[in-house]
């Protein structure tokens, strides 16, 4: 699946080229493909804390049903978003993991852009409290007073309650083991409604309400009475989706539980085992421990990211991380991955 996002992502570059109608059916079909799972995630930097050719320093893009939630903004986080051809017109919540340069440095110069480009709805911005006034010195001294009302949501107090809830999904977050306070964030999709038979729905004209009632689990009754067991005309749910994000932190067992059995997991792997002595003073963790974590939360996937600047080919750090869990893998930037 991703082979195919690799391919549209360089041949939407056309349409700078002036191959404008080509460049629009690559879009109509990039979002047929985009839209068979409701949760996805696009990775726009997958650094540490020194940029290089390779690597843009962390940020991420998480899509649900039309919503985006930012996941750090790294420095050049917004040249990212316009080199993969991210818009960020439903990004209405930013989560910011913790108060390290890499994860962060970007956000300046996005809410700049927002302000320029007369973004006029409210932004939610989850962080570390000290943030706050922070963003507040820089465009007061920028002599800038923004369009929009930023909203600040301090992870100090969410330790125990949701930083989002509704109908279809919930995000929590979780303390890391780092150098400074920092928190990992996890998304959770609810379980949906039942889904009903294909088969039974064709040519019956049936009404919204009917169609909400089957999903409810309730039996049907048609126009001639004849009655349908909710059993014999509906399909179980689709399997709720989710996804984790720990970066930064040091190797600490106690993060599985609030991980436990997601569907995606992006951990940090900075080091490898040979640099296990500099990843625990540093606070970072290596990639045979980022796969142990992912072992004992029972995750289905694993992305490895936030590497090293030293790094130029991560294959030894994906070696190292398959020999203790299988299903790992590099994280890639500028891909979409489809999380079910």
């Amino acid at each position: 699946m991703n082979l195919i996002f690799k391919l549209y992502r360089e041949l939407f570059l056309l349409r700078q080229e002036g191959l404008f109608l080509l460049s629009i059916f690559l879009y109509l079909y990039f979002l047929t493909i985009f839209n068979l799972s409701d949760l996805k995630l696009v990775i726009l930097g997958n650094g540490s804390a020194v940029p290089t050719r390779y690597a843009n320093p962390t940020s991420q893009m998480l899509y649900y049903r039309g919503r985006q939630f930012m996941i750090d903004c790294g420095e050049g986080t917004q040249m990212q978003m316009i080199k993969y051809g991210i818009k960020s017109r439903r990004l209405d919540d930013i989560f910011i993991s913790h108060l390290h340069g890499d994860h962060f440095f970007g956000l300046f110069g996005m809410l700049s852009t927002f302000h320029l480009f007369g973004r006029d709805k409210d932004l939610n911005l989850y962080s570390p409290q000290a943030l706050k006034p922070l963003i507040e010195s820089v465009f007061e001294t920028a002599a800038t007073r923004l369009n929009f009302k930023l909203n600040f949501f301090p992870l100090e107090d969410y330790k125990s309650t949701p930083l989002i809830e509704t109908k279809s999904f919930i995000i929590n977050c979780f303390d890391l083991d780092h150098s400074v306070p920092a928190w990992g964030f996890v998304f959770r999709e609810k379980k949906g409604d039942l889904r009903i038979d294909k088969e039974f729905v064709k040519n019956r004209g049936l009404t919204v309400d009917q169609i909400n009632s089957i999903k409810a689990g309730n039996d049907f009754i048609d126009e001639e009475g004849k009655a349908y067991k909710s059993k014999d005309i509906t399909l179980n749910p689709r399997p709720p989706a989710s996804y984790a994000f720990c970066s930064d932190t040091a190797y600490n067992e106690s993060i599985a539980e609030s991980i436990y059995k997601v569907n995606l997991l992006y951990h940090e792997a900075s080091f490898d085992e040979s640099m296990l002595e500099l990843a625990g003073s540093k606070k970072h963790s290596t990639a045979t421990q980022a796969a142990k974590i992912a072992k004992i939360a029972k995750v289905d996937k694993l992305l490895l990211g936030h590497f090293s600047a030293r790094f130029k080919n991560y294959d030894l750090l994906l070696n190292e991380a398959r020999q203790v869990f299988p299903n790992s893998h590099v994280s890639v930037e500028g891909d979409p991955y489809i999380i079910k």
